[in-house]
């Protein structure tokens, strides 16, 4: 019994020894994994605290797409293994601040290279203008070795193919390198972020701004080298084809209708500035490398791709202004020759003084047409490098050509024809049959010069009618100066009409008269056409023949015996013999029917007056140049014949 109770004990003390191993071992376990798991806990900790501090570090480098993809994988990842911890709830509260210091980040990256861009603007359209000029000089020089080019202009595909193999990149060149990996950047993180259409128009708003900051008040167009005008439009160019750049290389950032908008505005408040300051400049030649810098512009724009029309259709305000300029200094030009010139002939008599005078005249035809080429080219020199309105040119030259000739030059000499003088109005005369054949010759450079745009045939100027009709008005006005001092002298002739016996000599106002007619054509008529001289002759023989046989017409006459008469015909015999001496049968015609009717005044027989075929068979002329019956009725009164 007691050999049973001491196992039993023994058996027992075995068992409590067993269980407190026991309990012992399953204690250590315990403890154990406590202290792998807190190790576990303590690892994830610090690689939580390592990734987020990562990201801080990424951040001050800039390596912003590195740190939110850490930020994402500490987010979605290791934190989900520290969930029981406080320190996981305050990282995970911090996250979205964090995202958005990232985005802060690359927005102010991307604002610092806004702002390197906009101030590069200038320099890249300085860049891209230099290249088209370059463009230029090769496409001229090719046009030059091979004349079928040259019926293509800057930015046509057979230019553009001619160029192709001069390649050029403007954003990257050994002057200038434009870098979009902060623009790229700021995108792959919006996009991260799922912020893409923030970035939109955010970007949108800044590059509005900077267009506005581009644009100045006002320009001046006054300086010679157009710095101001070309500082503008290089700004914009610049500004333009980084936005071409842009919504090529950002796919998605920038559409064309953003892209065209700015650009419509840039080009309507550059137009409205350059119209501001137009009423500054009053040089054509100025004017003339404003429109340059504005059509290296244009064609520059055009090889980017954007829409010039406007631009275009503004060169025509330019235009407008220039043909405005170029009258304006014509017209002061000729007002000037006209208030200092005397329209008097200017006497030479030595041949070296000719000399001079005819190599600053437009005396030869050659020198005329050369002076009047030089006119033309200076419109047509609007339609060097662009200008797509070449008829515009044509009908305005034209037109203004008419303006200026018929107002300005035809007009003032007509003005001139007021004067008493007559070597005044024969030197306007001269002037005008100079000017209507200088249009003549005008009518035909215009032809030649006028653009493949305008319709072919000829050119008819209403300047050369003007100067026609107006030459016919001189001639009148010659006519009348002439004849009235025939009558003048004519008026000073004091016949005796019942005289007793005869004069030896003929009147003293018959010498003077037939001296008068022969200086005048020796001198103040000498510089005329040989045409309109024989006409003026013949217009004051004419009118000296009447007003001579107006004299026994007179109402004072109330008799004349054979005395007065012979007298009379000594007088006509004087003229007759005068007009022998020119040479010319047909002005002779012209006292046909004064000398007849002296002839007739001497007949023996009074019937002859009345007798036709007696008339007739005496006087050979009388047929041609029939005395008039009334005359011959006035006078038979004065002889006592029958009526």
């Amino acid at each position: 019994m007691n050999d049973i109770h001491a196992i039993s004990q023994s058996t027992q003390i075995s068992t409590e020894n067993v269980a407190r191993e026991k309990k012992a071992s399953v204690e250590s376990r315990a403890i154990r994994q406590n202290i792998d798991e807190a190790n576990d806990a303590l690892r994830d900790g610090l690689a939580v605290l390592r990734l987020a501090n990562q990201v801080y570090d990424l951040l001050g480098r800039k390596s912003h797409y590195s740190a939110l993809r850490a930020l994402d994988e500490l987010q979605e990842v290791h934190l989900l293994k520290i969930t029981t911890f406080k320190i996981a709830d305050t990282i995970r509260k911090s996250i979205p601040d964090t995202k958005k210091l990232i985005a802060d980040a690359v927005m102010a990256d991307l604002n610092t290279w806004l702002f390197r861009i906009r101030e590069t603007s200038q320099f890249l359209g300085e860049v891209a203008f230099y290249h088209t000029e370059q463009r230029r000089a090769r496409h001229k020089d090719r046009a030059e070795k091979l004349l079928a080019l040259g019926n293509f202009k800057l930015n046509s595909a057979v230019e553009s193919v001619a160029d192709e193999n001069e390649e050029f990149d403007i954003l990257d060149n050994e002057d200038l390198q434009v870098d979009f990996t902060p623009l790229f950047e700021c995108m792959q993180i919006h996009d991260a972020l799922g912020q893409r259409e923030k970035l939109k128009v955010d970007y949108a708003s800044t590059r509005r701004q900077q267009k506005d900051l581009l644009m100045p008040p006002s320009i001046t167009l006054i300086d010679p080298e157009g710095s101001s005008l070309s500082e503008l439009l290089e700004g914009i160019a610049g500004f333009a084809i980084i936005e071409k750049a842009t919504m090529s290389k950002a796919h998605g950032l920038r559409s064309l209708v953003d892209v065209e908008e700015l650009w419509v505005s840039m080009c309507q408040t550059a137009m409205a500035l350059v119209s501001n300051a137009l009423s500054e400049v009053t040089n054509a030649e100025l004017l003339l490398k404003i429109k340059g810098i504005i059509a290296l512009f244009i064609q520059t724009m055009t090889s980017y791709g954007y829409q010039v029309q406007m631009l275009d259709t503004f060169l025509l305000t330019l235009f407008d202004k220039y043909a405005e300029l170029l009258k304006r200094r014509f017209s002061d030009d000729f007002q000037e020759i006209v208030s200092t010139d005397d329209y008097m002939p200017m006497p030479i008599h030595k041949s070296d003084e000719y000399d001079k005078v005819v190599n600053v005249s437009w005396y030869t035809p050659e020198k005329s047409r050369q002076e009047l080429r030089n006119f033309l080219n200076q419109f047509y020199f609007f339609s060097d490098d662009h200008f797509q309105h070449l008829k515009v040119i044509d009908d305005t030259l034209q037109s203004s050509l008419d303006e200026l000739l018929c107002e300005k030059v035809c007009q003032s000499l007509v003005d001139r024809l007021s004067t008493q003088y007559l070597g005044q109005i024969v030197q306007i005369l001269i002037n005008l049959e100079h000017f209507e054949t200088a249009c003549q010759e005008l009518e035909q450079l215009l032809v030649a010069a006028r653009s493949n745009a305008s319709a072919g045939g000829t050119v008819v100027l209403k300047a050369t009618e003007d100067f026609r009709n107006s030459k016919k008005t001189a001639e009148k006005r010659i006519f009348e100066l002439v004849n009235s001092k025939i009558d003048d002298l004519i008026g000073t002739a004091e016949y005796d009409w019942t005289a007793s016996t005869l004069e030896t000599e003929p009147s003293s106002y018959m010498q003077t008269l037939t001296r008068y007619l022969s200086n005048i054509m020796n001198t103040v008529l000498l510089g005329l056409p040989t045409e309109i001289k024989e006409l003026i002759y013949f217009d004051a023989l004419s009118h000296a023949a009447t007003m001579i046989l107006s004299l026994p017409l007179s109402p004072d006459v109330k008799c004349i015996n054979p005395n007065g008469v012979a007298n009379l015909s000594q007088d006509v015999e004087y003229l007759t013999e005068f007009v022998d001496t020119l040479k010319n049968p047909i002005l002779k015609e012209n006292l046909d029917e004064l000398r007849q009717t002296v002839a007739l005044m001497q007949a023996e027989n009074s019937d002859d007056f009345y007798d036709v075929a007696t008339r007739n068979k005496k006087l050979t002329h009388a047929v041609q140049v029939p005395v008039k019956p009334d005359k011959l009725t006035a006078l038979s009164s004065r002889f006592g014949m029958r009526s």
